[in-house]
């Protein structure tokens, strides 16, 4: 089918607007939400306590009109707290589904590396699928479905790293770092009287989001720029100082983001230059360094920007011949 870009353009427009409204300052982190949104990806938000994160999720959940959750993820936690419970009926005399706070479309995991690995893994099916299994019973989840998860940072105290497993299925990593100084008198003056989420109303509905979801699928992504996504994932699994690369699922999430970068700039083609920007926030949480790397300091982040500037960039002559 033919791309509406100017839709896709309209729709996106939209969203980063009003959250805008709320997140001060930081158009870079909500732009990258936006597209892991309509790239049907999960975002991890890791930095300090206080700049942010959770408002984010909550912002973007009321700018939707999605149905909302926040789960506060902490040591004692169990996976049926986070998927739900059968429970038995005695008056019917059958097990009863109760859902866990992951049955709504949008799911804030709060400070997710608090809990225990066997808890964290209760998402894997959720987020790779969009299904949950509670007693071998199967249940869909609604659409669109994203999980927005928060950590803060791994040295703090009281935290668990999360498994490769469940870092690879986020499609982004990201931080929001703390605002300048104008912005941040900007956010006393803001808050002054009520915070702005309060007045915070949906710009878009379910078929529109679901549209612009399906719309980015059509972008489309020439077979140099195939080859160029394809040549820095690699590059990170044969690199000297990586000891697990980046997976399949990391070349397919730089593919999507990319579709979804050029869709909200105005663009039914993927450029060499959506890759590049995206790559720094879409490989490294899939890059696990050697041992040895880390006692030079040598980090995932810094692995990825080398191979970037070492990966060749296709010709400029894309626009004109293979778009």
């Amino acid at each position: 089918m033919p791309v509406d870009i100017s839709q896709v353009l309209k729709l996106g427009y939209k969203l980063k607007t009003n959250l805008n409204t709320v997140i001060i300052g930081k158009e870079r982190s909500i732009a990258l939400t936006v597209i892991a949104f309509l790239s049907r990806g999960h975002i991890l938000i890791e930095d300090v306590p206080g700049v942010g994160k959770t408002m984010l999720a909550r912002s973007l959940a009321k700018s939707l009109g999605c149905s909302f959750k926040r789960i506060q993820f902490t040591p004692d936690m169990l996976p049926s707290d986070v998927t739900g419970v059968s429970i038995y009926n005695q008056n019917t005399r059958e097990f009863e589904y109760r859902p866990g706070p992951l049955m709504v479309q949008i799911v804030l995991a709060d400070e997710i590396n608090r809990a225990t690995p066997k808890t964290q893994s209760a998402l894997l099916e959720a987020m790779e699928e969009h299904q949950i299994t509670v007693d071998g019973t199967t249940y869909k989840l609604p659409a669109p479905f994203m999980v927005m998860a928060t950590q803060n940072p791994i040295e703090y105290e009281g935290t668990f790293p999360l498994p490769e497993a469940q870092l690879d299925r986020f499609l982004m990593r990201i931080d929001l770092g703390y605002t300048s100084l104008s912005n941040e008198i900007k956010i006393l003056e803001q808050q002054r009287l009520v915070h702005p989420i309060v007045e915070l109303e949906p710009v878009l509905g379910v078929e529109e989001i679901l549209y612009a979801q399906e719309a980015i699928k059509q972008v489309h992504v020439s077979d140099p720029v195939k080859k160029y996504i394809v040549e820095i994932v690699r590059k990170t699994r044969t690199h000297p100082e990586v000891f697990l690369g980046a997976s399949p699922r990391g070349s397919l999430g730089l593919f999507r983001a990319g579709q979804a970068r050029a869709a909200l700039d105005g663009r039914d083609y993927v450029l060499p230059d959506d890759i590049k920007y995206l790559a720094p926030y879409v490989l490294p949480h899939r890059v696990v360094v050697g041992p040895a790397a880390r006692l030079t300091d040598i980090s995932s982040d810094k692995i990825v920007r080398e191979i970037l500037e070492t990966v060749p960039v296709p010709g400029s002559d894309l626009e004109d011949g293979e778009m």
